[in-house]
């Protein structure tokens, strides 16, 4: 796994105990214990990565170890290796075959989400009306 162009990089014998914070992206590969803030940035759990944190990020790309929540405004992708142990509250959630996850998840509408143009219930006025009509013979 290599880190995506621009990120910065916490490498395999970095060792960080505290709150974590910025405006940029981030790939981790060591051990992290306590918060990871970045409203506005991707964080990488890469597959060496032991983090015991408590995650706020726009999204999230777990390859490795989280014992921790993940609010994520935006998406959370979960990789064949990963291991969660934590709720996710996120506005997407993707899941590779094998990952595994042991929590809750919550999924929120995002302001980007587009809205259904047809209402979900018929009108009042409709309520009599079938829902779909079959072709005639």
């Amino acid at each position: 796994m290599k880190p995506a162009e621009g990120s910065t990089v916490i490498g395999k014998s970095v060792v960080i105990r505290g709150e974590l914070s910025g405006n940029e992206d981030l790939y981790i590969d060591g051990d992290i214990e306590g918060t990871v803030t970045l409203p506005e940035s991707r964080l990488t759990i890469g597959p060496n990565a032991r983090v015991r944190a408590d995650l706020s990020v726009r999204d999230v790309i777990i390859f490795g170890h989280l014992t921790g929540n993940v609010q994520a405004t935006g998406r959370v992708d979960l990789r064949q290796s990963a291991l969660v142990k934590g709720d996710i509250l996120a506005g997407r959630l993707s899941i590779e075959e094998s990952a595994v996850l042991t929590g809750r998840v919550e999924l929120k509408v995002t302001a980007e989400t587009p809205k259904a143009s047809a209402p979900a219930v018929p009108a009042p006025d409709e309520a009599g009306a079938p829902l779909f009509s079959q072709p005639k013979a």
